[in-house]
């Protein structure tokens, strides 16, 4: 017997005999940290923890602190579900907060042990998104309102009124009138300023549009000046919504007035941060009017003058989060880099940015302590979920502050996360990650599962996710690939761009590419592997379906499956607008070139659609299509619609039976053949 493979049934046997496999049940019984907020003194660390409670369907939210000197994170609220935003007082003796522990979502307030709780506000609209001014004088939040009212009795009787009517019809004269998963209602998001010791509460931005606009990377779009006088904010003025990105900055005073818009770019806008010292402002910002995967840059604005300049102009990568050091002379920059992300640190007025904090993983959420020796920060992995560190800001190695997931990793294995390259269409270097299967012995052959990711400017690397865990899949016995093909960020914007207009094109190359590669692995077994993938990744499923048959089974979860039907019934339309250059009547031959339902003649692979009916991204009726055109080719599929989930499986039973579901239709027709 060879020592490769001893090693290899050794390392199969301690796994076996220390550790379980990390299964759905072991994913949803992690914690899920966010928000993490230095205090004021530098001494504190406030931060949410979600946790999940799959019997009552429910995922509740508690805040916790932990020192940043070290210690162990404490809980320090635990009443309702919902415990959210913590927010410093400028003397680091109050956190205020929103929680839903009076029956509806408003701002409370405690001290850092979690005591002398107080509710602050009354609102029928509710509260949300709360901001300490730096003077500690007043709250800015979010409420979502009537636009017609200017008090909350009016609200009030507008929401009595709508609840008691026996009419729910909707009308509507205007596009984007139903967004991700919700219709368009009367009511708007407004940023509302208050002052903290009580008193009226002013409506900062009355009109028709909600601010700030719907944002799905969870950025806060509003900002609070340094001396506590003007607010910045995000909002988009452009005429029709639904065929627009062009969000800008605007300023306005906290007490109320006259608002004042400060970019003119015809793309995005967003992320407003003050520097320390109130003399500069800086954001991300996008060129392309239309093109949401655009490279973000970092903008920076020096408020006296109005002058700008763009310190990562020449920086192939897209802006992540930002922070100011705190003497207001540099900036550190989330950078999104080959399936990583690292910190960079740049000049505020220009010159060579340089790595500050990097390695394998995404990092987030940059803070410095006051006096700028410590730098608090996130980090996530393939193998391990988000938790909070922190580090010299000088240099050395940094420290894990939280640990609260340690004891589920003492139990379940979670793999490392492997990467290589291929040569994909045009000679273009192709890169995909990789896990093995739990237990893995070199000696034997697994079943392959492609996993397929949606954007399409999107990209797999070292992150952690709930929804598509490569864990629970090399866990079920799979060698799990990802691969990042034309369209991937993180590859520099030129090849992010070259899916536009190409969808089935030098991407499904480039996968293909990836499975050659696969098949030749000694542990991979090429008469067994599958693909799945959601959204664009359900597209890409789509189409391979029509034009492949090396797969055993397919997995379309959200898929786009007719572009011209998909056109009529998506929400943010700038999205099909961009990717097709037209419209389906403007150019029908690009549409049915790259629409997988010219080519279901040509379906032949076994395939699971699974699909929200409260997806307004990817209607449903593309999944039913999808379904329709299966059975009607006489192939083998299965239809799972969830009718409370939008684009994503979220609620803890649903996740539960997405996971079986899944693994279920993949074993089926992945087993090993009868010997």
């Amino acid at each position: 017997m060879s020592r490769l493979l001893l090693l290899s049934l050794a390392t199969a046997f301690t796994l076996g005999a220390q550790k379980l496999p990390f299964d759905a049940q072991a994913l949803l019984s992690l914690s899920r940290i966010g928000d993490p907020q230095v205090s004021p003194d530098g001494k504190t660390v406030a931060f949410t923890v979600q946790t999940i409670d799959v019997p009552a369907n429910t995922k509740p939210v508690q805040i916790y602190v932990v020192p940043l000197s070290g210690g162990a994170p404490r809980q320090i609220t635990h009443e309702a579900t919902s415990n959210t935003n913590p927010r410093w007082s400028p003397d680091s003796k109050v956190i205020y907060f929103i929680s839903n522990r009076s029956g509806s979502s408003q701002i409370w307030s405690m001290d850092p042990n979690g005591g002398s709780a107080k509710q602050l506000t009354t609102l029928s609209t509710e509260a949300d998104g709360v901001l300490v001014s730096p003077d500690g004088k007043n709250l800015v939040f979010t409420s979502e309102v009537y636009p017609e009212c200017s008090d909350d009795a009016c609200n009030k009787k507008k929401i009595d009124d709508e609840s008691a009517s026996k009419v729910k019809a909707r009308t509507y004269t205007t596009l984007l009138y139903r967004h991700w998963t919700q219709w368009q209602g009367a009511r708007r998001k407004h940023l509302m300023s208050m002052p903290v010791s009580g008193g009226a509460v002013k409506d900062l931005t009355p009109g028709s549009r909600d601010v700030p606009p719907f944002s799905l990377d969870g950025g806060r779009d509003y900002a609070i000046s340094p001396d506590g006088i003007e607010v910045c904010f995000v909002m988009n003025a452009d005429e029709e919504l639904a065929t627009s990105t062009n969000s800008d900055l605007y300023v306005v005073p906290i007490a109320g007035g006259e608002t004042r818009k400060i970019t003119s770019n015809p793309g995005a806008d967003n992320g407003p941060v003050y520097s320390p010292d109130g003399k500069y402002l800086a954001w991300r910002a996008q060129s392309k009017a239309g093109y949401e995967s655009d490279r973000w840059r970092l903008i920076v604005m020096e408020r006296a003058t109005g002058k700008v300049n763009t310190p990562t102009e020449t920086l192939d990568r897209s802006v992540g989060s930002i922070a100011w050091t705190p003497d207001s002379t540099r900036l550190v920059f989330a950078m999104e880099d080959r399936g990583r992300s690292v910190f960079q640190m740049i000049p505020a007025t220009g010159g060579g940015a340089r790595t500050i904090v990097s390695g394998a993983s995404q990092l987030d959420d940059p803070q410095f302590t006051p006096d700028g020796k410590t730098l608090v920060y996130t980090t996530q992995s393939g193998s391990r979920p988000v938790e909070i560190y922190r580090a010299a800001s000088a240099g050395g190695a940094p420290t894990e502050m939280t640990h609260l997931n340690d004891a589920v990793f003492e139990k379940y294995h979670l793999g490392a996360i492997e990467e290589f390259e291929v040569e994909g269409a045009e000679k273009a270097r192709v890169s995909s990650f990789l896990l093995k299967p739990y237990g893995f012995q070199a000696t034997k052959k697994y079943p392959v599962l492609f996993l397929i990711h949606g954007g399409p400017q999107g990209a797999w690397g070292e992150s952690w996710t709930y929804r598509w865990n490569a864990q629970v899949f090399a866990a079920a016995g799979y060698v799990v690939v990802m691969p990042n093909p034309r369209g991937s960020t993180g590859y520099g914007q030129r090849f992010t761009d070259e899916i536009n207009g190409d969808w089935g094109g030098k991407a499904a190359d480039d996968i293909m590419a990836v499975a050659d590669y696969m098949e030749k692995q000694p542990y991979a077994d090429a008469n067994r592997m599958a693909a799945a993938g959601g959204s664009y990744g359900g597209y890409m499923v789509n189409w391979l379906l029509g034009h492949t048959v090396r797969f055993k089974a397919f997995v379309s979860h959200a898929g786009v499956y007719d572009l011209r039907s998909m056109f009529g019934e998506t929400e943010e339309l700038w999205f099909p607008l961009w990717e097709f250059r037209n419209t389906p009547w403007g150019d029908p031959e690009m549409y049915a070139k790259w629409s997988p339902s010219f080519y279901a003649k040509d379906f032949k692979t076994p395939t699971l659609v699974i699909h929200g009916e409260l997806d307004f991204r990817v209607p449903f009726g593309q999944g039913l299509q999808l379904f329709t055109a299966l059975k009607m080719n006489k192939v083998p599929a299965k239809l799972l619609v969830f009718p409370d989930e939008g684009h994503w499986i979220q609620k803890p039973q649903n996740s539960l039976l997405w996971y079986r579901t899944f693994l279920d239709w993949i074993g089926e027709w992945t087993k090993p053949p009868a010997k």
